[in-house]
């Protein structure tokens, strides 16, 4: 019966047919690769916001085992545990008129809930930390996160993950893999068995499978496919450790952590280059793709980069020269906005950010988008400041702290024009406050990118083939401040400063903002006149004025 009320069901045979859709990037790659029937795939695609489109391949075309994706695959298919509560249900019950009309799919079914023993099961973490691993898996996990803990080499600031590479692994670990692997195996055998006799009870259909358990059978079907999938790539990942390194891949270890509290554990695996597998399932079977976004192209002394933005569009791939196309902005940057570079707040001074951002809050009456590079120091800086604001009347909103979700945590931003919202990487990309419910944004600092094992892989293939590795962090760098930036200006009426807290600001990062917008170099007192007094205007006679 739920099947027929899920809204994830209905949303999906709804779509099959409309001539219409729209939908988030990560939806569409994973409609590509998993989709039911590849007739009612889209052959038209825009992706807006095309500068995410990298990234979205990224997380699509990757495989991680876990500890978390491990339990998630052990209640699909044996159920909830004892004391779980909800609509979820195994194999055996969600396919129980199968298991009763057939007898080798219930065996199949049977094994496979057998099988599915060796996964994790709930309180795997405390068992992990206690040094007690039930099961292959959990054995598995228990040296990874030995491993990693021992050989941390991530660089991050704690209360993030940590890792490790996967070069050179103690034996314990990589024998560890192998019997997770048997037991993975183990699992896929008897789903694989389950696959062949739903196909052939559809094939040839029994007089009670009426078109809605028919339907319901395809999806158990397209369940099993991509899951068979899913341990068959986990067991490639497994078989790989301690062997020699794919150069089309990035494996790592990584034990995830937040405020250091420990919530995951597992082995990682993505492309060198997602947008390879992006190209051939998304672009490949489409008969046209446009991508668009106002950050497509990174812009430096010379002018827009097409060909960087060519090569992370995947169309390299096909070997196709695809048409390129610039429109300009209608927006009087130059007239209407102002960058404001403050040079006296030392880095990792969090008494002197908090008392910047209050003091910014103040001067601007609000308005204010604060965004950080870092959680904690976002969490840290809003505890020192939030009571001082809220005496003065002007409310303060975090994300990560305020317990509601980003959207709406905007929308009551936006309808308070003396409210201010401070956020990570979610409120620099996509939130559109147009008014004078924003007219100022304040960045804790130049957002270089983390030194992740992934970044570090990049980063070194990029420099061999364009010839520097501090090119490829500036784009990075530019592109994040060009959609920070472009948080300001939503209308041909706003007007507001954008500030940045660092006196660490390369010259080199300034063509990140439109073209004539005035730049600053200034103290934080100056910054404070400018934006109380609303000034927004090309003369900086009381400041450097530094050139585009």
């Amino acid at each position: 019966p739920h099947y027929r009320k899920c809204f994830i069901e209905r949303s999906a045979r709804n779509a099959a047919q409309a001539d219409l859709v729209i939908a988030n990037h990560a939806l569409v790659m994973v409609n590509a690769a998993r989709g039911r029937d590849p007739a009612s795939r889209p052959t038209r695609i825009v992706f807006d916001e095309g500068h995410h489109v990298f990234d979205a391949a990224d997380s699509t075309f990757s495989a991680a085992l876990t500890g978390q994706e491990s339990i998630e695959l052990r209640r699909w298919i044996v159920g909830p545990e004892k004391n779980s509560r909800g609509r979820r249900r195994g194999l055996a019950a969600r396919l129980a008129d199968v298991a009763s009309y057939d007898d080798a799919g219930g065996e199949a079914v049977e094994d496979a809930v057998v099988a599915a023993q060796a996964l994790p099961s709930d309180g795997w973490l405390g068992r992990l930390a206690e040094n007690a691993p039930l099961g292959p898996l959990e054995h598995l996990l228990a040296a990874v996160r030995a491993t990693t803990f021992a050989r941390d080499e991530s660089g991050l600031e704690m209360g993030y993950g940590i890792e490790t590479e996967t070069a050179q692994l103690p034996g314990e670990l990589v024998e560890a893999a192998g019997t997770a692997a048997q037991a993975l195996a183990a699992i896929r055998t008897p789903l694989l068995k389950l696959a062949g006799r739903l196909e052939a009870i559809v094939e040839d259909a029994p007089d009670w499978l009426d078109g809605q358990g028919r339907a319901r059978i395809e999806g158990a079907r397209h369940s099993l496919a991509w899951r068979i999938d899913l341990i068959a790539a986990w067991e490639a990942l497994l078989s790989r450790l301690g062997g020699p390194a794919d150069p089309e891949f990035i494996d790592w270890l990584q034990v995830d952590r937040n405020d250091s509290r420990e919530f995951d554990v597992g082995i990682y695996r993505h492309w060198l280059d997602p947008m390879k597998p992006f190209a051939k399932v998304v672009l490949e079977p489409a008969h046209g793709v446009m991508l668009t976004s106002a950050t497509l192209t990174d812009r430096d002394e010379t002018g827009p980069d097409w060909p960087h933005a060519i090569t992370k569009s995947g169309a390299p791939h096909l070997e196709l020269a695809p048409k390129t196309a610039e429109a300009q902005s209608p927006f009087d940057y130059a007239g209407r906005a102002e960058v404001l570079i403050v040079t006296d707040i030392r880095k990792g001074d969090i008494p002197a950010l908090a008392g910047a951002y209050a003091r910014l809050i103040e001067a601007s009456d609000g308005g204010v988008l604060g965004l950080f590079t870092a959680i904690r120091r976002m969490r840290a800086v809003y505890g020192r400041i939030a009571d001082r604001l809220a005496r003065a009347g002007l409310p303060l909103y975090a994300q990560h702290v305020d317990p509601i979700d980003t959207g709406t945590l905007t929308d009551i931003f936006r309808d308070d024009p003396r409210a201010s919202l401070l956020g990570t990487d979610a409120l620099r990309d996509g939130v559109d406050v147009p008014g004078r419910s924003l007219r100022c944004v304040v960045m804790e600092s130049v957002p270089w990118p983390r030194p992740t094992i992934l970044h570090r892989a990049r980063r070194a293939a990029a420099a061999e083939q364009e010839g520097g590795a501090k090119r490829y962090d500036d784009r990075i760098i530019r592109a994040r401040l060009a959609q920070a930036f472009g948080r300001l200006i939503r209308t041909r009426e706003d007007a507001g400063h954008f500030v940045v807290l660092s006196p660490a600001f390369p010259s080199r990062l300034l063509s990140a903002f439109p073209e004539g917008t005035p730049v600053t170099r200034l103290t934080l007192e100056e910054a404070l006149q400018r934006v109380a007094n609303g000034v927004v205007s090309a003369d900086l006679s009381t400041a450097e004025t530094l050139p585009q």
